[in-house]
């Protein structure tokens, strides 16, 4: 479960105003929850994990961080998580190769891969426990992202703000970072961001996106 551009990304794009309560689904080893815990101060994190060893890494992450008395890691599905918490800022970088071959490496084909009712359960699950005013950030492949908003609005959840993740100007679009609420819109906003400006060579908005977390910047 290494550090990866997607998880990165999220970790230092979702926004929310104030938030008391936050929720990172899926952490991993839980680079994503600490970034949110050093982003929002005031804020309680918590964060589940399906597999056994990356949530013994992330405890041990929170543990050893200077984030450990307010952020917690639990070993368990988000569809049996219990809590009795409305979060204001939900974030996910799921897994999200839907009905593709299955990697042969089963813990890692179980971070990576997951089937339309998996996201169905997830936007439900987030539905139930996400605040009135509170916000749902998430970073998937194009596809998997506008189906996901599509079953959102069955629980809801609609789409506010879409950012699309190109490589550089000359690729196509990898990825949508998406935010979802149960407040209504009539003006998604939508942007793009570039991760590169030429080969190595990253843009300044990236930069300053991750100047906060990344040494070499």
């Amino acid at each position: 479960m290494k550090i990866n551009t997607d998880g990165v990304l999220l970790g230092a794009t979702a926004v929310q105003s104030q938030p008391e309560y936050i929720l990172d689904i899926g952490t991993g080893t839980g680079i994503i929850a600490m970034m949110l815990a050093q982003r929002f101060p005031e804020a309680q994190v918590d964060a589940v994990e399906i597999d056994e060893s990356a949530a013994n890494a992330a405890i041990n992450n929170f543990e050893n961080s200077k984030f450990a008395t307010r952020s917690k890691a639990h070993l368990s599905p988000i569809a049996d998580y219990q809590t009795t918490r409305k979060y204001d800022l939900v974030v996910s970088n799921p897994p999200f190769f839907v009905n593709d071959l299955k990697n042969q490496e089963v813990r890692k084909g179980i971070a990576r891969h997951a089937d339309e009712e998996f996201f169905e359960s997830l936007v439900q699950k987030v539905s139930e426990i996400l605040s009135d005013i509170g916000s749902f950030w998430l970073i998937l492949p194009v596809k998997q992202a506008e189906l996901l908003v599509e079953s959102a609005t069955k629980y809801g959840l609609s789409l506010q703000r879409r950012i699309a993740i190109c490589s550089d100007q000359s690729r196509p679009v990898i990825r949508h970072i998406i935010c979802l609420s149960k407040q209504k819109t009539t003006a998604i906003v939508s942007e793009n961001f570039y991760i590169y400006e030429s080969k190595g060579i990253h843009t300044p908005a990236y930069k300053e996106l991750l100047k906060d977390f990344f040494l070499a910047f």
